[in-house]
C-alpha cells in the first residue's frame, strides 16, 4: 500500500541532489538568458568597436600640447601628471594648467622691446596671485609680500625664474622671456611696497 502523502525522497542523499539542483538550475538558467539578451553566446564575438563608441565620453580634456618646433611636452601636462590634487582644492597641477592656458594668449600679445610688466601679470600670474591660489601672496597684500621681500629682490626673481613651492618656473609658461618674468615680479613688488 502506498502512502499518498509520503515523499519522493527517501534518503539523504537524494535530499542533497534535489538541494543542489535547486540551487544550480536557476542560476544556469539566468546565466543562458542573459547571454540570450546580450548576444554573447559562445562563438560570437561582441562589436567592440560599436560598444565603445556608444559609450565613449562626451568631451575629452586636454592638459597640454606638444610643441610643433621641438617636440617638447608643455611644462604644465608634466605638472598636471605629477600631482593630482583633491576636488576643489587647487594644487600644483591646477596652478600650473591655469597659467598655461593664459600664457599661449599671451605669447602673441607682447610685442617685443622693453616687456610690461602688467601686461605679463594680466595674463600670466594674475591666475593665482589674484586670488592666492595654492598659497601665492594677492597681488598688493603686503603683510602676505612681506616676508618675501625681505628675502630681497634677486631671490623674488630666481623664484619666479626657477619656480619655488606651488609655482612652476615662469608661472608655468615656458615661453616667456627672463625679461618678462623679472617685469612682472617688480609690477608685483611695487604694488606691495
Amino acid at each position: 500500500m502506498s502512502d499518498e502523502h509520503s515523499s519522493p525522497i527517501k534518503n539523504w542523499k537524494q535530499l542533497v541532489v534535489v538541494v543542489c539542483l535547486a540551487f544550480l538550475i536557476p542560476i544556469i538558467l539566468i546565466l543562458i538568458v542573459t547571454q540570450l539578451v546580450t548576444g554573447h553566446l559562445k562563438g560570437s564575438s561582441p562589436n567592440n568597436a560599436a560598444v565603445l563608441s556608444r559609450i565613449k565620453p562626451v568631451g575629452e580634456v586636454v592638459l597640454g600640447e606638444a610643441r610643433a618646433a621641438s617636440g617638447e611636452r608643455n611644462a604644465s601636462a608634466s605638472a598636471v601628471q605629477a600631482s593630482a590634487p583633491a576636488p576643489g582644492i587647487p594644487g600644483p597641477a591646477m596652478v600650473a594648467t591655469a597659467a598655461a592656458a593664459t600664457a599661449t594668449k599671451f605669447a602673441a600679445a607682447v610685442p617685443a622691446g622693453k616687456p610690461d610688466g602688467r601686461k605679463v601679470y594680466d595674463a600670466v600670474c594674475m591666475v593665482c596671485h589674484a586670488a592666492g591660489l595654492a598659497g601665492a601672496p594677492k597681488f598688493g597684500d603686503k603683510p602676505g609680500w612681506a616676508p618675501r621681500l625681505q628675502a630681497g629682490i634677486e631671490a623674488l626673481h630666481s623664484a619666479a625664474l626657477k619656480g619655488k613651492g606651488a609655482m612652476p618656473p615662469k608661472g608655468g609658461s615656458a615661453n616667456l622671456s627672463d625679461a618678462e618674468v623679472t617685469a612682472a615680479v617688480d609690477y608685483m613688488v611695487s604694488a606691495a611696497k
